[in-house]
Order: structure tokens, then sequence, then C-alpha cells
């Protein structure tokens, strides 16, 4: 289990990506206080965490009722995740982010800045809704999702520690550092991906007789 866990969490924060999160979120509240940034930061990240737990506790009956197995929605799921990596690896990603962020801005005031768009969709968006309905499937009983909901709450708690301190965060690694940890981070999101769609491939086709 401890091994599952660990790679969840590698999972959950490679797509999150607070590190190519940060000048963005700076982004989103420019010209506000230190304070004021943390308190957005915060409820952003309360709201991202409910989000993510409600779906690591019933996507599995979601998808389930649906008439979709698990083995072909981790093909799918992973399929995804791989995409994300992709762009992460080429700087795609953020490219996109920006953009999801701004579209958003223009629909919402910025007292919304916490739910959207820096909970839905940048933290808590398919690509880690999906990472953790997958997660929950290698993860069954209460123990099981006892410890996703634990990864869940470290990762977002993670997050919440480099968008409270962006701008330090930000002047500290740079841009260049940035894109290297960013194109590491996605490098291991592919191989967590390929895990995922190989796990999915023995499930589906490779199932014993009956």
């Amino acid at each position: 289990m401890i091994e599952i866990l660990l790679n969840g969490f590698a999972t959950l924060f490679v797509i999150i990506d607070p590190i190519g999160l940060a000048p963005i979120f700076l982004g989103l509240t420019p010209g506000m206080t230190m304070a004021h940034r943390r308190r957005i930061a915060r409820n952003g990240c309360l709201i991202a965490f409910g989000i993510l737990a409600v779906f690591s506790l019933t996507g599995l009956r979601v998808i389930e009722t649906l008439g979709i197995s698990l083995g072909a929605f981790r093909i799918a799921g992973g399929l995804f995740l791989f995409w994300i990596a992709f762009e992460l690896v080429f700087e795609k990603r953020k490219t996109r982010k920006e953009k999801d962020a701004q579209t958003a801005m223009s629909e919402h005031d910025v007292g919304e800045i916490a739910a959207v768009p820096l909970a839905i969709p940048l933290m808590a968006g398919p690509g880690a809704i999906s990472a953790v309905i997958l997660l929950s499937g290698d993860l069954p009983g209460v123990a099981g999702q006892l410890s996703l909901l634990a990864v869940i709450a470290v990762t977002i708690g993670a997050t919440f520690a480099i968008l409270a301190l962006a701008d330090r965060f930000e002047r500290l690694i740079g841009q260049t550092g940035r894109a290297v940890i960013t194109r590491l981070l996605g490098v291991l999101l592919a191989a967590l991906a390929v895990q995922f769609v190989s796990d999915g491939v023995k499930a589906v086709f490779l199932l014993p007789a009956p």
C-alpha cells in the first residue's frame, strides 16, 4: 500500500503542478497583500480538497453505474494523464492553464477567484479528478479510502504552502528552474500514466477465462 500511496502523491502533485501554478496565481492576484493572497490560496485549497475527496469516495460507484469497468477507465485515464505529461514536458500546460484562468476571470468576479478558476479547474480539474478515481480503485476498503484522503490532504497542503509563498518561491527558483522541474515531473507522470494503461490493458484483455 505504501508504494501505491507514494505513486498517488507523485501523480496528484504533478497534475496539480503547484510549481507551475505559482506564477499563474500571482497573475490572478496582482496588487494584493500577502495576507489576502494566503486567504485566497487557503479557500481555494479547501474547495479543491472537498471536490477531490468527494470523487475519491464516489467516483468508482459512478463509473460502475454507467457500466464502465475499472480496467477501461484505467486505460482512458492513463491516456489522459499521458497527454498532461506531454503538455508538461513541452511546456504547453502552463499556456493552457493561463488561458483557462483568463477565461474564467472574464466570467466571474474577483471575489470568486478561490473557487473559479483556482480550485476549479486549476487544481481540481479533470486530470486530478481522474487520478483520484483511478487511485481509489487500487485502495479498496475503509483503510484504503482514508489513506487516499490523507494523500489528497498532503498534496493540497503542499500546494497551499507553495501558493502562500508564491512570490518568494518564484524568485527562488526562477523561470529556468521552474521549466526544468516541470519537465522532470512531466517525465515522471508519463511513466505513471503508462503504468495505469498497462494495468488497464491487463484487466480488460488478459482476464483469466471463466
